[in-house]
């Protein structure tokens, strides 16, 4: 297999994993692996610019980020765009199913390096010093250290990545599952797959190899909720059961439990204070943006008049997730016009580079994803409860 069909299956791949996740309504989860698609099919279509296929390549590609943008804006699990829908032929987990525990649970290594966790210097500290050091010097802790880490703060601000980098960086375990999964789709057996996932970390720490246990959408696991059937107020306790076991003072196993949430007023107090570290990641500022811009566009071919500088003055309130985006949608906006210019057909010719209008004329397209009332919300709520 040459490198090309190397990344068409691995796109295939991730496609095919997004549709599955995003039929059962694991929307972190989803985005993650669609912008993993997209990524692979941009980086295929950058090494083989005159390979036939790239205009479908291309096509898919803004499909899959007009479907993160409708997941980013909490739109429900909707069936995703043909393009989607052709990669995902195979096995396919139908209405009304319950999926299995292996079906729900992400265990793929992450491979975060700190440096790639950009700006978030209060937040990435705070980490370190309830998770990492410990790892490496549980002798210099005689009173323990924190198990429960929750992050909360807007969308796309990069707390999975920050979870990741973590795993990364003590070669953890690294479990990972969305809540809103846990309560819909394992209803019957959710308390006995919780007590599974809590067990698994366990064997892995006993086993000499720290454990982080990762629940994204946190408050759709551990939310107030009007009405609740006996089967969610059973799930929530066996989550409080196996949290206690982990932080109990006498043990010290390294497992972990780090929760994420864009919504941590809808905690209920019980779970909030068995998190002992709460910690807000967010907006990224000026130099954050600056560094996420060279980032993203590291790979791009950027005209001279770019300025880097200006397009982070100009994102001000932009998420991290916002700013990829961005400069996402410009390099697609520039290889489509590529493909319908019909310039593709001559395999010696290139795309041309990016030009700041490209940048201007997509950031006059769109708004940030988080607004001045939500930033103020999360700023009240780490006053009152915050613990870094």
């Amino acid at each position: 297999m040459n490198a090309s069909q190397e990344f068409e299956k691995s796109a295939t791949n991730y496609a095919l994993e997004a549709v599955r996740l995003d039929k059962q309504g694991s929307r972190g989860m989803a985005i993650t692996m669609y912008q993993r698609a997209i990524e692979t099919l941009l980086k295929l279509v950058q090494l083989y610019p005159e390979y036939s296929l790239n205009k479908i390549y291309i096509q898919r590609a803004i499909a899959y980020q007009e479907r993160i943008k409708a997941l980013q804006g909490a739109a429900a699990p909707i069936e995703p765009q043909a393009e989607a829908k052709d990669a995902a032929e195979g096995p396919k987990t139908t209405e009304g199913v319950k999926a299995s525990y292996e079906e729900l649970i992400v265990k793929e290594k992450p491979n975060v390096k700190w440096e790639e966790v950009i700006g978030l210097e209060h937040a990435k500290r705070a980490v370190k010093e309830a998770i990492v050091y410990p790892v490496q010097r549980p002798d210099l802790f005689p009173l323990g250290w924190p198990r429960g880490i929750l992050l909360f703060g807007p969308p796309g601000c990069g707390k999975t990545l920050l979870a990741a980098a973590v795993a990364t960086e003590m070669d953890a375990a690294f479990i990972s599952v969305d809540a809103a999964s846990i309560m819909s789709k394992w209803l019957g057996e959710a308390e006995k797959n919780v007590a599974k996932l809590f067990g698994s970390a366990r064997k892995s720490a006993l086993e000499g190899r720290p454990a982080i246990v990762f629940i994204d959408e946190l408050d759709s696991l551990m939310g107030r909720h009007s009405s609740e059937v006996g089967g969610e107020v059973r799930v929530r306790n066996q989550f409080l059961k196996e949290t206690d076991g982990i932080i109990d003072k006498g043990k010290h196993l390294h497992v972990y439990v780090i929760g994420a949430t864009n919504k941590p007023w809808d905690l209920d107090w019980p779970f909030i204070r068995r998190f002992q570290k709460r910690i807000l990641v967010p907006l990224p500022d000026h130099h954050a943006r600056l560094m996420m811009f060279k980032l993203y566009t590291s790979n791009l071919q950027l005209a001279p008049d770019v300025d880097l500088h200006e397009l982070a003055r100009l994102s001000e309130g932009f998420s991290g997730s916002d700013i990829k985006d961005v400069c996402q949608s410009a390099h697609l906006k520039v290889i489509g016009d590529f493909f319908e210019s019909g310039q593709a057909a001559n395999k010696l010719a290139k795309p041309r580079r990016l030009r700041m209008t490209d940048f201007r004329q997509i950031l006059e397209e769109r708004k940030p994803s988080v607004s001045l009332d939500m930033i103020a919300l999360y700023n009240r709520w780490f006053e009152a409860f915050k613990a870094l």
